[in-house]
């Protein structure tokens, strides 16, 4: 077993049920023997040919940087180093290959085997594929980010359809000043209260869809009608929830009903089972059209299909119709 520079196996034959256990076990991986030159692998198991691509006969008497490619980080290669000198049992990312070429983020664990007397006789490696898992994250963040920058733009544009109608409504200074006040808090406290709710605090359905509304229609209640049976919201739709309404409210300021003082958003919700559907009709508006290009609802759809739901809008003339439905 000790014989430097031959190609050589771990004789697992001494401990047997440790050899079946390590050989089946589902997550890929590999043993090496740093007692003999350049610390090879002496061992690896099927799930490690089938992530790899590789054969037994491609690796044994092989040290693992084979797996290592061209864009393969420096830092990562050095925390294996320092991992292994250490005789410390660390997860490192790295970047791998296999034997086709193609590339995986390895989330690699490996850690020192010792013997009764505490004496090094292995290394252990076990490999997992999270590059999947990664990109799913990335794809998240940026779709975070794009949902953060739409909705400052957002409140900028509705910011100032507020302003424009405020001014209509007051001419005193004074008045106008503390109106527009109440109204820009009402919509800033809307964001906040609505899309970052604490953990296990109940939101109603009727109550989020007021506390949106209200921050949004220039002139008041008399802007809405709520309808539909007292809903206590999942908090895996909360988030999603709360910025398709808020997406719906801001296209209604800048674009449709809430738009002109006689304008209303009729919104009425019922349950059927394991699922809600509610609908969103705007009238007394503007003449409306289907928009060549609305980013927003991308951003919302998107948001929507993460949860199992779905939202179909019809741009008619009288006004938008939007109808939701969410699994519970």
């Amino acid at each position: 077993m000790k014989q430097a520079g031959k190609r050589v196996r771990w004789d697992l034959t001494n401990d047997k049920a440790m050899a079946e256990a390590v050989r089946h076990a589902r997550i890929p991986l590999c043993i090496t023997d740093p007692n003999l030159s350049d610390n090879p692998i002496v061992f690896i198991n099927s799930a490690f040919c089938d992530l790899t691509g590789y054969d037994e006969d491609d690796v044994i008497g092989k040290n693992c940087r084979f797996l290592q490619g061209s864009d393969t980080s420096d830092q990562s290669i050095k925390s294996v180093r320092q991992a292994i000198a250490a005789q410390k049992v660390e997860t490192i990312e790295i970047l791998n290959y296999r034997k086709d070429g193609t590339s995986f983020l390895n989330a690699l664990q490996i850690g020192p085997i010792l013997d009764n007397e505490g004496r090094l006789v292995f290394y252990f490696g076990s490999q997992l594929d999270v590059t999947e898992k990664r990109d799913a994250e990335r794809r998240a963040r940026k779709l975070a980010e794009e949902e953060l920058i739409h909705r400052l733009r957002n409140i900028v544009n509705v910011m100032t359809v507020v302003i424009r109608m405020s001014a209509r409504e007051e001419k005193d200074n004074q008045a106008f000043g503390s109106l527009l006040s109440q109204r820009l808090r009402a919509l800033s406290d809307a964001h906040f209260q609505t899309i970052n709710q604490p953990d296990g605090e109940n939101v109603t359905l009727g109550d989020l869809v007021q506390t949106i509304l209200r921050a949004y229609a220039p002139v008041g209640d008399r802007q809405f009608d709520l309808q539909g049976p007292e809903l206590v919201l999942p908090s895996h739709l909360l988030s999603c929830l709360a910025l398709c309404l808020h997406e719906l409210a801001t296209n209604a300021v800048k674009y449709g009903a809430l738009s002109a003082h006689e304008g209303k958003v009729r919104l009425g919700w019922s349950v059927e089972h394991d699922s809600f559907e509610f609908r969103w009709s705007e009238s007394g508006g503007p003449a409306v059209k289907a928009p060549e290009r609305y980013s927003g609802s991308k951003i919302v759809n998107d948001l929507i299909a993460a949860v199992g739901g779905s939202l179909d809008m019809q741009w008619e003339e009288s006004g938008l119709i939007a109808t939701a439905c969410f699994p519970l």
